[in-house]
């Protein structure tokens, strides 16, 4: 039997990223010591708060369906908590809730884009950003964001790749998975692409509460690009939520309104007592959870002490997010390589980051949310295999 076309462009060449964190899963489940540093996940509870207004929303029987672009109250919280944090005047009917901000970007792309459409994303990327493009029939234009400009991306190259079929420019800040924190003037230069050529401008913030240096800029902030952009956001890294799946879109209401229509095609809204739970989140914890980013910055800073000692290692510190890249192109081999073989010997998996943009060849995506013990445990395997590869070159 015969699939469509778009499940093969939509499954593209991430679908071995993930190889290395299957390994370990395997790993775990036969009760072995394996260390998992690879999926956006954290060792921080979720907030008393969710789990209590969950319990309390099930035993009142909140069940039953809801507004599929989501509850007034809760739209109401994420336009206050987005005003406070962008300085924009936000209104709740501008906002859609999602299953997540992964829903949200496929959302945007469907709400967007048209077949043969094009956007313009900055790599190194996520890796589901092409396949969401892809499911509106649209095809992904990447431009670079080198190591050596500290993985921010080259705005002329942007401005260059622009045609008459771009639509669109999708991005992140902080990056995903290099942590680079955009600069009010790389925005303001952007945004000025968007409004010369028309263009939108989805803008994912997931981790916009973890910035380390610099500052966050919510680009619908600057002159002329309310109009113009939606705005990803989630309770799963500020709030230590993943598994909640719940997240939004804000944009201008004329957008809100077609990503409600298809809201009830494709999800017919987020279950009621989750939206509890993200609400009771939201007020209780309206800038994040506390200690989370102090966490992060310190295992950031600790972690990469250590590897920075290592010879032929290289880390480089995230401004933001929670992910550390580490170069291991002086190790003798290619980050996938060093990546199997770190989870099979070592038992320690990370992401090799080539996926994510050829910027990123030779760099492995470790992650930051994990106990400061597992961290500090995994530097050492990874350490001990860089030794190894080491010793082999020299023989």
């Amino acid at each position: 039997m015969r699939f469509a076309a778009r499940t093969r462009e939509i499954a593209g060449k991430s679908s071995n990223a993930w190889d290395t964190h299957y390994i370990a899963a395997e790993m775990i489940a036969r009760g072995e010591d394996a260390i998992l540093l690879t999926v956006g996940d954290t060792d921080f509870p979720s907030p008393p708060e969710a789990v209590g207004a969950v319990h309390e929303a099930l035993a009142a029987h909140r069940t039953s369906y809801g507004a599929s672009a989501g509850s007034q109250r809760l739209r109401e919280a994420i336009a206050r908590r987005h005003g406070e944090r962008s300085g924009q005047t936000t209104d709740a009917d501008q906002v859609t809730v999602t299953i997540g901000a992964q829903n949200g970007l496929t959302m945007a792309a469907l709400c967007l884009l048209d077949a043969g459409d094009e956007v313009i994303v900055p790599e190194p990327m996520y890796v589901t950003y092409p396949g969401s493009i892809a499911t509106a029939g649209a095809s992904t234009v990447s431009v670079p964001s080198p190591a050596d400009n500290g993985f921010h991306p080259l705005v002329e190259a942007m401005e260059a790749a622009v045609t008459a079929r771009t639509r669109a420019i999708f991005l992140a800040t902080p990056n995903n998975p290099t942590g680079a924190v955009y600069s009010r003037a790389e925005l303001e230069k952007i945004a000025d692409i968007c409004r010369r050529h028309d263009l939108w401008l989805v803008s994912d913030e997931v981790y916009g509460d973890l910035v380390y240096q610099g500052e966050h800029i919510s680009p619908a902030s600057l002159p002329g690009m309310d109009e113009r952009t939606v705005t990803l956001g989630s309770l799963s890294k500020s709030h230590a939520m993943a598994g909640w799946r719940l997240g939004w879109m804000i944009g201008p209401t004329q957008f809100a309104q077609a990503a409600a229509h298809l809201a009830v095609c494709a999800t017919y809204g987020v279950p009621t007592f989750l939206q509890d739970a993200a609400v009771a989140a939201l007020e209780a914890y309206p800038q994040g959870l506390p200690n989370l980013r102090a966490a992060y910055a310190r295992r950031r800073d600790s972690f990469c002490a250590r590897l920075d000692a290592i010879p032929g290692l290289s880390c480089r510190k995230p401004d933001g997010g929670m992910f550390v890249m580490l170069d291991v192109r002086s190790s003798g081999v290619s980050a996938r390589d060093f990546a199997i073989g770190l989870v099979k010997e070592e038992r320690v998996a990370v992401l090799p980051a080539d996926d994510f943009g050829p910027s990123a060849a030779g760099y492995l995506r470790i992650n930051l949310g994990a106990k400061d013990e597992l961290i500090e445990e995994a530097s050492v395997r990874i350490a001990r295999y860089a030794a190894k590869l080491a010793r082999q070159r020299g023989a």
